[in-house]
């Protein structure tokens, strides 16, 4: 199947190029924000939660993930690079995002926000964990129009041509990923913080189900070129990354017995 081509720019102002990357990061925040919102409204009294608090953590939120996202992709997977091209750090229209680094930011600056404002810190994550999912399904529709982060050949019906990719088809790895970790997780999220499970484990389960499903991606993704050698070959730097995630997440939803 041929790619059809999109412009990664979606228009343009005042000559200004205003990309699908970036409208998808403010997608992605706004529909978030309205699902944190409706989170919070019904969380319990005791919790110091309420719809009010949105506003002020999404704040914190956009501040975690582009400083995290963008330092996690500059150290994890091209740090030569950008050590002798520092200033490319700051093109963040050019793509460049590590999920993991964002993942980061977000826990450090919600921690924060939750101690500064006397908030049970997983009553926080649990209540905002599906709207994460929310982001990564918009950041994974805008890696496919980008034609980027594309997959390894495939005879696959529904293998893609992709416009840098060369001329076989190619799994598109961004689809599966959108599909996987932006809608099913967000489904296994909402429905589960329906049920008030104990505190903490929607938080865990977001963990365990975006590394294990971003791991299973992996093995049909295209490596990244300065990252193929060695250990690479075997397994990827996403789902060396994802490890972590996935022991962390089990321990927060064994060890932690609080009731919701």
């Amino acid at each position: 199947m041929q790619f059809s081509h999109i412009d990664p720019v979606a228009f343009t102002v005042f000559g200004f190029s205003v990309h699908w990357y970036g409208l998808a990061y403010i997608a992605a925040f706004l529909l978030g924000s309205k699902y944190v919102e409706k989170s919070f409204a019904s969380a319990p009294k005791q919790s110091n939660l309420s719809k009010d608090n949105a506003d002020s953590v999404l704040t914190w939120i956009i501040l975690g993930v582009l400083l995290g996202g963008r330092l996690g992709y500059v150290f994890f997977y091209n740090a030569g690079f950008y050590i002798e091209h520092p200033l490319e750090i700051l093109k963040l229209w050019q793509g460049g995002m590590s999920f993991h680094g964002g993942l980061l930011g977000v826990i450090v600056s919600t921690y924060l926000y939750a101690k500064k404002n006397k908030i049970p810190y997983l009553e926080l994550t649990d209540r905002m964990a599906p709207a994460f999912c929310i982001g990564l399904f918009l950041g994974r529709i805008a890696n496919f129009i980008n034609g980027e982060l594309y997959g390894r050949i495939t005879d696959l019906p529904w293998g893609i041509i992709f416009p840098h990719g060369g001329p076989e088809p190619r799994h598109p790895s961004q689809l599966y990923e959108a599909f996987l970790e932006g809608g099913l997780l967000f489904l296994i999220l909402h429905l589960t913080l329906k049920k008030s499970p104990k505190k903490g484990f929607v938080s865990g389960l977001f963990l365990i189900g975006y590394g294990t499903f971003r791991s299973i991606v992996e093995f049909v993704r295209v490596r990244d070129p300065q990252l193929s050698d060695g250990i690479f070959e075997v397994i990827s730097m996403g789902q060396i990354l994802c490890i972590p995630m996935i022991l962390i997440g089990t321990a927060v939803i064994l060890l932690n017995k609080g009731d919701r």
